[in-house]
């Protein structure tokens, strides 16, 4: 580093030459033993139809963080006749005999995937041996006639923020792209879905570096190249990668059975807030609320219920309710874990043991009929909310299933507190303080014991028309 900036105060200085000592001078010897390993990915796919059919790039649709950076499209068919598109993106070699990781989006839908190397040589993928969507990422194999440069993964648990990163890849076409930067954050949840953990980065990164690998000091890859935000395109210094801790189990699970095998628990979880830990009793807001636990689950099994507040799972703590989803995805299927709670005030363990997540859940439909009040003698004014018994009109009336019991909402008071919890006509009360309630003075008495007991607020599990159940705390006053 040409020179140093030395601050005095008194004589004595407080940022000196080496303060600058842990950033590297040059990545030029890093990075020089790793490009060859660094692929270029060019991808074709015939579509059918008009421009509206072209794919519209991955990521959650409408999301601020939607700009995954790989598609370059030829001009549209006015016609509306099947038109070639190309698409450009970045992966790295894992083995020598040909497995290369890239990102999902990069491939999906491909007619035909080229690896293209520093070296100029070209090769076609042969197989996709698999690929996830939930986390982005595609195990692909080609067959080269020599051993291929590979790198390996470090450990992405030690990257802390202000750590320095590489990334090398092939954004806008530009092959063997080197940027440097640091880290910015980590365990950062962009919505992508629903295991994200990702690192964010400062280093740049732009369209086509998709699927890059994002290394540490020592040239591990610490991070696969995912996604940036961008209002231009460009980069502006946002960029995520999926922690490589997270990549390499899902890239053993693509190369041995061709799919991802992920542990499940079976239950619906919300973030516990502030006022709902109040509620609860909780000193500070922490754990995951089940708000439902599916039949014939693992839960289930092991007694896990509804309003119970998971605290640690296999000795690990649950700060948050996405912590758990990740926490056991992560399990082996079959592994007998041990789980803490909070159940009433009270913490107990239970063992589960893991099953393996359903890749496909179906959803029940259900329809709304007109809204009409229910008989001014059966209904009860509390915390703004009109309520009455669950009758069997009622029920015609909201199209509330036959499982659900306890006691419908027929209005919201506008602007009340239970309105600005998006509490609204037809949501059904199952619970008061976790304890179930069917007439309308079962909801008044629990109330009363609430403020009884001091509390400021009152914790409901509501329920809508199909069963979807949540927990919601309401100020009592």
């Amino acid at each position: 580093m040409a020179a140093s900036l030395v601050l005095l105060l008194g004589g004595a200085p407080l940022l000196t030459t080496a303060s600058f000592a842990r950033g590297p001078d040059s990545v030029a010897d890093v990075a020089e033993g790793l490009q060859d390993a660094v692929v270029n990915i060019s991808t074709t796919q015939t579509l059918k139809g008009s421009a509206e059919s072209t794919p519209n790039g991955p990521g959650p649709k409408g999301s601020p963080f939607e700009e995954f950076f790989d598609d370059f499209f030829d001009d549209e068919d006015k016609e509306g006749l099947p038109r070639k598109v190309s698409s450009l993106g970045s992966g790295f070699v894992i083995d020598p005999s040909g497995l290369i990781v890239t990102n999902n989006h990069v491939i999906e839908g491909a007619d035909e995937i080229i690896i293209n190397f520093t070296d100029g040589t070209k090769l076609k993928v042969t197989k996709i041996l698999g690929h996830d969507p939930k986390t982005d990422l595609a195990l692909l194999k080609v067959e080269p006639k020599k051993p291929l440069k590979a790198i390996t993964f470090g450990d992405s648990s030690k990257m802390r923020v202000g750590d320095w990163v590489l990334a090398i890849g092939n954004p806008f076409g530009l092959g063997g792209s080197v940027t440097v930067g640091v880290i910015s954050a980590t365990k950062r949840d962009i919505n992508a879905g629903p295991y994200d953990d990702f690192l964010q980065t400062d280093a740049a990164i732009n369209r086509g570096n998709s699927g890059g690998p994002l290394f540490n000091m020592d040239g591990q890859v610490i991070g696969v190249n995912t996604a940036i935000i961008s209002p231009t395109g460009g980069s502006i210094g946002i960029g995520f990668a999926v922690p490589s801790n997270s990549a390499v189990q899902v890239v053993d699970q693509l190369k041995q059975y061709g799919e991802t095998r992920r542990g499940w628990l079976g239950v619906h979880v919300q973030n516990v807030t502030e006022e709902i830990a109040a509620s609860l009793g909780l000193p500070e807001p922490k754990g995951a609320l089940v708000a439902k636990v599916s039949p014939d689950s693992p839960a289930a099994t092991a007694g896990i219920q509804p309003s119970d507040v998971i605290l640690t799972f296999d000795g690990e703590p649950i700060e948050n309710m996405r912590g758990l989803p990740r926490a056991v995805a992560a399990t082996a299927i079959g592994k007998a874990v041990a789980v803490q709670l909070l159940r009433k005030g009270q913490t107990m363990d239970v063992t589960v043991t893991v099953g393996r997540l359903p890749e496909d859940e179906e959803a029940e439909d259900a329809t709304k009929d007109e809204e009409e009040p229910a008989p001014e003698s059966e209904r009860e004014d509390l915390l703004g909310l009109s309520i009455a018994p669950l009758t069997e009109e009622l029920r015609n009336q909201y199209g509330i299933g036959k499982s659900i019991e306890g006691v419908v909402i027929i209005e919201v008071k506008p602007n009340s507190p239970a309105a600005q919890k998006d509490v609204k006509p037809g949501d059904v009360i199952v619970e008061v303080t976790q304890e179930k309630v069917k007439q309308p003075q079962d909801v008044k008495s629990r109330l009363l014991a609430v403020k009884k007991a001091g509390r400021r607020s009152v914790l409901l599990l509501l329920s809508d028309s199909k069963g979807e159940l949540r927990f919601v705390a309401v100020p009592t006053s």
